[in-house]
């Protein structure tokens, strides 16, 4: 085995779309991938300085969208592109925004499962930034990816994981087992 420094290889790293309203009430929209589950109904993101850090600031809530197949060069834009030097930048998107229905936060209707979040707390708050654990209130999907059985579909959505060594996307696969059985074959 081939030895390595310790960095941010941790994988699959989902690829998360931050969308928070700015202080005229316009939304914005950021590419995070440090951040995932937490608890049953809470999830932790790693937030440096960021307009969207700011809109955070203003108001604690927002959504999280999951980055798909589709959505790669948009996702990807807002990623390395702030609204703080881009006014323009979710018109170039072409992404479409409503309301959130329990948070005040934009909702991006092209993506097929966003989370509405309110900050439950902020870890290490300082100038570069902070960690923030976030209380899921709400899911909505987009009921073209939901499975026979009602609930959402994650194999259709196409959804993006961030490869934190070649700093490329991976599109995630197919289903290959079934978590808490297939185990069950070493009993």
């Amino acid at each position: 085995m081939k030895s390595f420094e310790p960095k941010p290889w941790v994988a699959p790293q989902p690829v998360l779309i931050i969308g928070t309203y700015n202080k005229e009430g316009k939304p914005n929209a950021m590419n995070a991938a440090w951040g995932g589950q937490w608890d049953m109904r809470e999830i932790a993101i790693s937030m440096g300085s960021h307009a969207t850090t700011e809109n955070l600031n203003l108001n604690g809530e927002f959504t999280v969208a999951f980055a798909t197949k589709n959505m790669l060069v948009a996702s990807d834009f807002v990623g390395i592109v702030s609204a703080k030097n881009c006014p323009n930048k979710m018109e170039k998107t072409g992404w479409t925004a409503v309301k959130a229905e329990k948070v005040n936060a934009p909702v991006f209707t092209d993506f097929p499962m966003t989370l509405e979040c309110r900050i439950k707390q902020k870890i290490g708050e300082d100038a570069a930034g902070y960690y923030m654990i976030a209380e899921i209130v709400n899911i909505l999907v987009d009921e073209a990816y939901l499975a026979e059985d009602g609930e959402p579909d994650i194999e259709k959505m196409q959804l993006l994981t961030y490869d934190p060594v070649h700093h490329g996307y991976i599109q995630l696969g197919s289903k290959v087992g079934q978590a808490f059985s297939d185990g069950k074959k070493l009993k």
